[in-house]
Order: structure tokens, then sequence, then C-alpha cells
């Protein structure tokens, strides 16, 4: 390619300059497949003459000239990065699947260039050991240490040997992570149940029902039905269906992901992921990858969370074999005279839930319509509580045409940030839910947030209202505090920007947002039917909540099993590391171990689904989910304590946490907020434990 060529294709390639739009919010009408390698090649170039430049330059180290510039490099690179990997979660194709993996190693490799460059590293340790006596502030204190941190566990004082195996060790891991993410995206399409007898569907609602019909007619099945799968074990018509063969054919299809030979069988990664953390794990100094991993988070260490699980685990297995009983008596009184399995659990429980509560949880959907509780319950109690407003503008091009935009004003009416909304399944999505960060704040950079939610909540027939589930209400508003986690970030340096925290403190701020779903003046806001207008009836809203501890005995050991499983596979060491033969093995064999390996009780994720921790930055930190609900569990009680939803709470949390991202250590944060450490006293009866 000439100069000239060149200049055009650089002139023509949205990634090349920042986007003139709102807050740099990304050109998607203008984005095209063709312009992501490029994208990638010139950003990785200029981010590395900028390292390199840093590096090499005569004048002695300052912050400014070493961790500043360094802040401030990359910019390019982060543009594309950003919009490419929430687009191949949200929206893939072959194509992006071939760039992520022709990209993952080449920014695997990337990365170790600048963490592994010696003269760069001695002017950042320079920094540290003089950290103390520098004249900056504590958040310029904090980014020199993280940054040597950074710096040392990414093998920067290992022996020229040591780095050349870490590096492939980096890459290999690249492209499992890839594959381990694109196969699994590709068996949950592959295992959806085709049904050819609607009957075997009854227990679904009309509008399942059609849906199920519509999504088979997508696939050239017209007259039969296709029932898609969740990234769970458990799967939300298994509540439904009466049928109980049809029952156990999703279950065992769901659980068969990733473990069923064939081109997307996931065994292999599996192993070979492991034994990789294991060994680089080996080669950092750590005992395994656990150790490793648990450094940087609030537990610290293998042994704290271990115990932690391990006090959870006896109690909640208990807790699930009681509700086992109740569940058999129920299917013995039918005259059924069957045995209890996986796929008879959430079906008998609706069962017993409705007997001893009275309550129906089909009742509460028409009372749920997906728009009322994004605008009237998500976004209320979030102006009622910091007093922003959202207000959805469609002048804004999206990355698919489900994608709502919105305004996020703040309560000087200012402009704060754009909030992104994307809530309907389909086969180019990833399962399950999170936050994405398309352009972070930085006061250093002068950046807003670019935040955005995705769900996955099955789209209806045409002209049929969306009615949400309890648990995908709940999703909804826990989704939704990690945007406001990213929407009020107020940080100076790009890496402490949003949920840029401890993984196992991630959660909490999410986790928290959830107690307004069913917080009473929320509730009234927003649960009212979708045909009549009238609010749920007070005694439907007791009978929800009176019901929200039920079945806790089940919900907590599915998500301990995953937990331990999780913690299993990053505690062994390279010798110990099953092959791809052994992983179902391994995996009976640690479940048995914790006292949790109970047949009608599937882990929530088994080993060859499990995306939080082979393909999503989750390994040996699933636990973090319950870790940071201890912290979510006892802040509830300080709202409740000091008033609820009022804007004096809500500045406080803005203030003290959402605002403060990375910036300051995370229990530092908790205790200044609360006054004290934690207490989990208010987790064990949340979740009946006590």
């Amino acid at each position: 390619m000439n100069q000239e060529e060149t200049t055009i294709a650089m002139r023509e390639n949205p990634f090349f300059t920042e986007s003139s739009l709102t807050f740099n919010y990304p050109r998607f009408d203008r984005i095209d497949e063709q312009h992501f390698r490029p994208a990638f090649e010139q950003g990785m170039a200029r981010h590395l003459n900028q390292v390199n430049a840093i590096a090499n330059q005569a004048e002695p180290p300052t912050f400014e000239n070493t961790l500043v510039a360094l802040e401030r490099s990359g910019r390019m690179l982060r543009r594309v990065r950003s919009v490419f990997f929430n687009l191949v979660l949200a929206h893939t194709n072959d194509k992006l699947d071939e760039i992520r993996s022709e990209m993952a190693p080449k920014l695997s490799a990337h990365r170790d260039r600048i963490l592994l460059n010696r003269k760069l590293f001695e002017r950042v340790r320079d920094l540290y050991g003089r950290r103390a006596a520098l004249d900056i502030d504590d958040e310029s204190r904090r980014l020199i240490e993280e940054y040597f941190t950074d710096f040392v566990r990414a093998g920067a004082r290992l022996s020229e040997s040591g780095q050349a195996r870490l590096q492939e060790i980096n890459v290999e891991l690249a492209g499992l992570q890839t594959r381990f993410s694109q196969n699994l995206l590709s068996e949950v399409n592959d295992s959806a149940v085709v049904v050819a007898d609607r009957g075997q569907l009854e227990g679904l609602s009309e509008n399942e029902i059609q849906a199920a019909a519509d999504a088979a007619a997508a696939r050239d099945l017209k007259g039969k039905f296709l029932v898609a799968l969740r990234n769970t074990s458990g799967q939300p018509p298994l509540t439904w269906i009466r049928d109980r063969a049809m029952r156990k054919r999703i279950m065992e299809a769901s659980q068969a992901r990733g473990s069923r030979g064939g081109e997307f069988d996931n065994r292999g990664i599996v192993a070979r992921s492991a034994r990789l953390r294991a060994e680089r794990a080996a080669l950092l100094g750590y005992p395994n990858h656990a150790a490793y991993s648990l450094e940087r988070q609030t537990a610290k260490t293998v042994e704290a969370v271990n115990r932690f699980l391990s006090q959870l685990a006896e109690a909640a297995a208990a807790n699930a074999a009681r509700e086992a009983r109740d569940l058999q008596a129920m299917i013995d009184g039918d005259g059924a005279g069957h045995p209890l399995a996986s796929w008879d659990w959430a079906y008998y429980a609706e069962q017993v839930r409705r007997k001893r509560y009275a309550f129906d949880a089909t009742q509460l959907r028409p009372y749920f319509e997906i728009d009322n509780v994004l605008q009237k319950g998500v976004f209320y109690a979030a102006n009622r509580l910091f007093g922003i407003s959202l207000r959805e503008r469609t002048d804004l091009p999206t990355h698919h045409p489900d994608v709502r935009v919105f305004d996020v004003l703040d309560a000087d009416s200012r402009p704060l940030a754009l909030f992104l909304v994307d809530l309907y399944a389909r086969p180019s999505k990833q399962g399950g839910a999170w936050m994405s960060s398309f352009v972070s704040q930085s006061e250093l950079l002068g950046t807003r947030a670019v935040i955005g939610n995705y769900m996955n909540v099955p789209k209806p027939p045409a002209g049929e209202p969306t009615l949400l589930s309890v648990d995908e209400v709940e999703t909804l508003f826990h989704e939704f505090g990690h945007a406001l986690h990213g929407i009020f970030s107020s940080v100076r340096y790009p890496y402490f920007s949003g949920t840029s925290v401890a993984r196992d403190f991630v959660e909490f701020p999410s986790q928290i947002n959830e107690m307004w779903a069913t917080w009473p003046e929320v509730v009234a806001n927003y649960a009212v039917h979708h045909e009549t207008g009238e609010p749920m009836p007070m005694e439907l809203v007791e009978k929800m909540l009176a019901a929200e501890k039920f079945n806790q005995g089940f919900a907590t050991t599915e998500y301990l099993a995953a937990s331990l499983l999780d913690q299993a596979w990053h505690q062994l060491t390279v010798e110990e590391a099953p092959d791809g033969e052994g992983v179902i093995d391994f995996e009976k064999a640690v479940l048995a171990e914790a006292g949790v390996a109970l047949d009608a009780v599937p882990p929530r994720y088994r080993s060859t689904y499990f995306s939080h921790i082979w393909s999503s930055g989750y390994s040996a930190g699933y636990y973090s989910y319950i870790w940071s609900e201890v912290l979510d569990a006892d802040t509830v009680e300080w709202f409740q304590e000091n008033g609820g939803l009022t804007r004096e709470n809500g500045d406080r949390f803005r203030r003290m946490i959402l605002s403060q991202g990375g910036s300051r250590e995370a229990m530092a944060l908790y205790r200044a907020f609360r006054g004290r450490d934690p207490d989990a006293a208010s987790l064990l009866v949340r979740r009946g434990l006590n």
C-alpha cells in the first residue's frame, strides 16, 4: 500500500481518530468488520511506539514522564478493543470470530512486550522505591503501586528463559479462552431442544409456545418448536413444563454442553487451561493459580476463601436436603412414584411454593412489563436515590436494532454519561447478563462514561408485550448497579475507572442495587398490570416478599458447587491437573469431597460451560458473588436503618463507593462507608443459613 492509499485507509477507518459523537460514542454507523484488523494492528504499533519512547527517554523517571505518560498511551487500541470485544459478546458472526481468534494471542503478546520491557520496569521500580517522598496525591501514589505490582506479576523479575516460557503460556491461554467462548456459543445453539409435539410444552404460556415456534421457523423447522438454552444448568421452562420426559430432555441437553464430543467439546480446553495456569503460577513463584489470583482480591488467600465456602456449604447442603424431602413428599402425594431428579426440582419447587405461600410466580409476570420495569423501576429508583434522570435518544447509531440509548443527566441536569441497553436474546449473543464499557471516565483524558447493559430475555412474538420473571427483574436492577459504578466514576486515571476494582468487590454495588427491585415505593411505581394499568395488589407483593427465602438451600448449593469447582480447578498443581478425558471424573470427585454432590442439585455451571472462569476473567473468582453478598446484606441493613431510598443515602453511597472506582483499596472504601468491617450475620439470615 502506497502513502496515498494508507492515508485514505486511515481517514476512512473510524478507529483511527476519536469519535466526534457525544462523549466519543462509537461510530457504529461507520464501523465495518474490515476496520478491525488494521485498527488493531495500527493501535498496537502506536501503543508500542509510545511505550518505547517512555522507556528509552534520557530524562530520569518522574511521575509525569513515566506513569502519566503510560496512562495517556494506547488510546487508539483502547477504542478498537472496547468496541470489538463488546461486539463479539453482543452480536458476533463468523468473521468477527475469525478476527478474535487471530487477535487474542497477538494482544496477549502485545501486553507482554510492555510488561516485560526491562527499561520500562526499571523506571517504574525507581518511582515505586521513592513513592513516599514524591509530591503526589494518594491516587497517584496508588497508581505507582498498582503498576509496579502489575509488572512483577507479569514476570518482570523472571530470567529471559522464564519470560520466554511465560509469553508462550499467555499466548496459548488467550487462544484457548477464545475457543472456549466460541465453542460455548455454538453449543448453546446446537443443543437447543427441538420439539415436534406441541403437547410436550404444556404448562408454558401461549406466548412462550409461540416464541418457541418462531425460533424453530427461523431455523427452517416449520411446524416444530425450539427450546433455546440459557447459560446455566437449570433452564426456565423446567419450572412450568408438565411433561417429565420433556423436562429430562432439556436438563440433559443443558448439562451435556461442552462434553458430548464433536467439534465444540470443551473438555480438552478446560484441562489444558488448568494445566497452563498452574504452570504460570509456579513460574511466578505461587503454589497455584488461585493463590496468584487471590493476591489482588479482598479475600487475599486461598485459605480464607476455602474456609468461607466450606462454612457455607454444610449449611446450604443441609437446607437443600430438607427442601428435597419436601419436594419428594409432593411427588409421592401426587402418586407420581419416581425419585426427585434435577429436571424435577424447579417444577415441584413451584408447586410447593404455590401451596405454602398461596403464590404462583406466573401471577407476577403481567405486572412486570419490560419498559415499565426499566424506566419506572430501575431508572426511578436511581432518580430517587441519586437525582439522575435518563432520557432516550434516537439520533445515535447502534450495533443492533434492539439496542436503546439514553442520556444520563445529573441532578443539576448536566450530561453525565451515555447508557445503552440491549435486553433480548439472539443466536449471535453470548448467554447471561453483563455490563460493558465502551468509553471509561477519566479526568486525565477528559472522557465521560459510555456504558452498556446486556441481558438475554426471550423476545415475544411480534405485537406481544415482554413480561419478565422475578429473576429477570432482579437481573435488570443488578446490571444497572454495575452501570452506575461506571457512570458515577470520578477518578483521574483511566486505570482506576468505574468497575476497575478487586474482582470480589465488583459485585457489591450491583447486588446492592437489587434491593430496590422489591422496595415498596419502587414496586408501587413499576409493578402495574400491562393491560389494565392496575397496581400489583399488596397481597401479591407481600406473598412475593414472604417467598424470597424459599428454595434458598437449592440456590445456595448450586452456586457454591460451581464456586468450589472453580477453586478446585485453580488450586491444582501441574502434576495434579487431569487430562481432557478426566474432566468429568474430577468434577464429580470435587463435589463429593465438598459434600455438595447432590444429583438433584447440579452446579449452576459445570466445568465445560463455565464461561466465567474459562473465558470471562473470573478464574478462582466465582466465589466473589457471595463474598460480595456479605457486604451487600450488611449494607442493606445500613440503608434500612438510615431511611432507605433517600437522596442523602444515595449521595453518600455515590461519593464514598461508586465514584471512587479502584482509586482506593476496596475494603478501606467499605469501612469508611459502613464505619466498621462487614458482618456476615445478615447474609446468613437472608439465605436462611442461620
